[in-house]
């Protein structure tokens, strides 16, 4: 509420209601001057930031420690006193997958060569000059002549420029227009499907000039980024597998268990977080106690979801685990469909 005067008409500004009390029984809007000064806005900016901000913490606090509580409580119409669970779930998984790629950023492993301490070398991929500099300065370490491609220690590096590229059903066609060609003479027949995956090679090899590395990390790049909508896309498939195995709970509606979803996502996004903040300590410290830490942390997002499941469907112990189990089997058999789905739509949009 704002700590502006009250107006002493009753007819609201937004709407033109009559008023009855202090705010407007169709819009909401509260029935104050509207002029304002510079104090009183500041202080409804503080006061709606102090709301949410106690909101916000009581729903974390009860999301954490009390498995269930929530979406009980939503269920029940208590949801005045708790950050609604769609803006809950926007911000974390918003939180999450901005951390999330900024870890993978940094993980793009580089090839390096140093000598006396000076970097001679750095690249991500070797073509053939490149190769020679890297071959050159590491046979004048060691006082062997500078001649590459001839030592069986460097065999293993080979000149990006001779790869072949990507390939589908054992097919490297440079154009479309080749590939036309032989459609068009009958010299292939392929269907529909078979057709658009070699048309699709044939950009993605024009695009990356047949490297198969870049290729292969541009679809990893793609797949990774579709994991947000995988898992968006997934909730409502959870929801209809929790349906399904309650479908005896009348008083469940298909809402109640996606609500329900979004809560076991939400404190799923903050237990990967403190997985992911753990192991990057644990590069540096490479500690055995970070170690056990994260394996505990695993423990309890499974607890947690037992837990959850009993507290929230209200049935037996034994009952639950079993219905946990095949929760689980099921949601990983859905997630492998989710994936292979959206793997194939990145393939066809990088």
């Amino acid at each position: 509420m704002s700590h502006a005067p009250e107006r002493k008409e009753k007819d609201c500004l937004n709407c033109g209601t009559t008023v009855v009390g202090r705010y407007c029984h169709v819009c909401g809007q509260e029935n104050l001057h509207p002029k304002e000064t510079v104090w009183h806005l500041v202080s409804h900016f503080f006061n709606d930031i102090t709301h949410f901000d106690g909101k916000f913490f009581t729903t974390l606090k009860d999301l954490l420690f009390r498995p269930g509580f929530l979406s009980k409580q939503y269920m029940l119409g208590k949801r005045a006193s708790f950050l609604n669970p769609v803006r809950l779930y926007v911000f974390t998984s918003a939180v999450f997958f901005l951390i999330f790629f900024s870890y993978l950023g940094e993980s793009d492993v580089k090839i390096s060569t140093t000598m006396n301490g000076k970097t001679l070398v750095e690249i991500d991929r070797m073509d053939s000059a490149t190769f020679a500099v890297f071959t050159a300065n590491i046979n004048k370490e060691d006082h062997k002549p500078a001649i590459p491609m001839t030592r069986d220690k460097f065999q293993k590096y080979k000149d990006s420029a001779v790869q072949v590229g990507f390939q589908i059903n054992g097919e490297n066609y440079a154009t479309k227009e080749a590939y036309q060609r032989d459609l068009a003479s009958g010299k292939k027949k392929d269907g529909w499907f078979l057709r658009q995956l070699i048309y699709k090679q044939i950009e993605i090899n024009q695009k990356y000039n047949k490297d198969p590395q870049q290729i292969l990390n541009a679809i990893k790049h793609a797949v990774i980024h579709k994991l947000p909508q995988m898992l968006f896309v997934s909730l409502p498939v959870l929801a209809l597998i929790l349906k399904l195995l309650y479908i005896r709970r009348k008083q469940f509606f298909y809402v109640s268990h996606g609500i329900f979803s979004i809560h076991l996502y939400v404190f799923l996004f903050i237990g990967l977080l403190i997985l992911f903040s753990i192991s990057k300590m644990n590069q540096d410290l490479n500690s055995g106690i970070l170690d056990s830490l994260s394996n505990i942390i695993v423990i309890s997002l499974f607890v947690y979801e037992f837990l959850a499941l009993k507290n929230f469907y209200g049935q037996g112990w034994i009952k639950t685990f079993f219905k946990f189990l095949l929760v689980d089997i099921s949601f990983i058999i859905m997630l492998g469909i989710l994936f292979v789905v959206f793997a194939g739509f990145s393939f066809f949009n990088i």
